[in-house]
């Protein structure tokens, strides 16, 4: 054994001589932080599956249920081989301008073992920020549950992935324009909540409403279901908000609190509206309400400190209540599972108000402080022109996309026929339930 420990040694030295790169790699790397975001990546896509498809399925009916975990799943599966292509690389790779990243790391060229983003590995911060192309066109789904082909809504959210999330991302979070402004989005709240929102909104509108839409008949089939996959999203959104911080310091335990705060607050503000109008809290209001307060924390949860938590999760669960009621029952619009009032509009309250309670001069409400030289106004300015420019280029390029899309797949609709016989058998010539 010991002639054997007196060769492995000097060849042990000889390979760290011809590969300095490893040594080197491994220098920079931060163990600690690289564990954090690897935890942070599996959180995230929990989220998509099972925490959303579950939530989603459970407020659908018996035959749709197994149409939307389908949805979500195939979207995952896609996006993930997209995201390898092409998206990576326009959301993150060496700008080419202001809008776009280009195409130099497609197919992850020159991304080997030892490549480095910050002190994490970039395949990790790669992986990590996958999840987060995954999760926001899934979200879409719940604009057109019951009533889209499903050959029609794989090429729309691959298209959609393509077009505008990639794009967007790297606005914000790649270098690009609104991140260069000063844009305040910390974990997604215009890449991920306005983009989805907005998109959700545009297709409810050129789909229209199911043929039973406001009925009794479109109640869901499963609330607890949907508990379960909001509890799972509730936890999941840890990792989403306190893994944008790319570390595991105190701004990743600050945006993890104030994400549970906003959350509970959401969630009880919600009920409390339902208690004093209908008498009686429901737990469909409940879910929804905590899903409000998640949405509306998550472009601050970087920027704003416990107290401040408490303004976004009410200003959201408040807020996003009535925009549901407005659109449902006033617009008759049906955005069915209420993408646009509780994601969309909950992004655009939480970007607005990062813009008011960055600032340091709020003391306990406070998060970060202000960019040396900024104020309250030109910051908000900002924000405004974030979600103006993201929510925009969203609503155009979706609505161009569904047209398309229509040409190409005869049509984004099934079959009244088809609507009334429900999309588990229509779409997959399965049932969800078997009894």
């Amino acid at each position: 054994m010991t002639t054997i420990n007196r060769i492995k040694k000097p060849l042990l030295a000889i390979l760290l001589l011809l590969s300095p790169s490893i040594a080197f790699a491994q220098d920079d790397l931060n163990g600690a932080n690289t564990a954090w975001i690897l935890t942070s990546t599996a959180l995230v896509l929990f989220m998509t599956l099972p925490g959303l498809s579950l939530f989603y399925g459970g407020l659908v009916r018996t035959k749709n249920v197994l149409s939307v975990l389908m949805q979500c799943f195939a979207i995952a599966v896609t996006i993930s081989v997209l995201w390898l292509l092409v998206g990576y690389s326009i959301a993150f790779g060496p700008s080419e301008s202001a809008y776009w990243g280009g195409l130099s790391k497609a197919l992850f060229a020159g991304i080997d073992i030892n490549s480095m983003s910050g002190d994490i590995p970039e395949t990790v911060f790669a992986a990590f920020q996958m999840t987060f192309a995954i999760i926001t066109p899934a979200l879409i789904v719940g604009a057109f549950v019951e009533r889209m082909k499903f050959s029609a809504m794989l090429l729309f959210c691959s298209l959609w992935t393509l077009l505008v999330y990639f794009p967007v991302a790297n606005w914000v979070w790649g270098g690009g324009w609104l991140g260069q402004m000063g844009l305040i989005d910390f974990a997604g709240g215009t890449v991920v909540h306005v983009t989805a929102g907005v998109a959700a909104l545009v297709t409810a509108l050129v789909l229209g409403a199911r043929k039973d839409f406001l009925t009794s008949s479109t109640l869901p089939h499963n609330l607890t279901m949907s508990f379960t996959g909001a509890a799972m999203l509730w936890v999941g959104w840890f990792g989403f908000n306190a893994g944008s911080a790319l570390a595991a310091d105190g701004a990743a335990g600050m945006a993890l609190f104030v994400t549970h705060i906003s959350a509970a607050v959401g969630a009880l503000s919600w009920m409390a509206i339902e208690w004093i109008k209908f008498g009686k809290p429901s737990g469909l209001g409940a879910i929804t309400g905590m899903v409000a307060g998640l949405a509306t924390i998550t472009p601050a949860s970087g920027s704003v400190g416990p107290a401040g938590a408490l303004i976004v999760g009410l200003s959201g669960g408040v807020v996003c209540y009535f925009a549901t009621t407005y659109l449902k029952q006033t617009l008759k619009i049906d955005d069915s599972l209420d993408v646009f009032p509780v994601h969309g509009v909950g992004g655009m309250v939480g970007t607005f108000l990062a813009g008011i309670l960055v600032s340091s001069e709020l003391g306990i409400f406070s998060g970060n402080g202000l960019a040396e030289g900024a104020t309250i106004g030109s910051q908000v300015m900002v924000q405004i022109t974030g979600i103006l420019a993201t929510g925009i280029y969203t609503a155009i390029l979706t609505f161009i996309l569904l047209k398309v899309v229509a040409a190409v797949t005869d049509g984004l609709r099934v079959t009244s026929e088809q609507e009334q016989q429900g999309l588990d058998i229509a779409d997959h010539d399965e049932k969800g339930y078997a009894m």
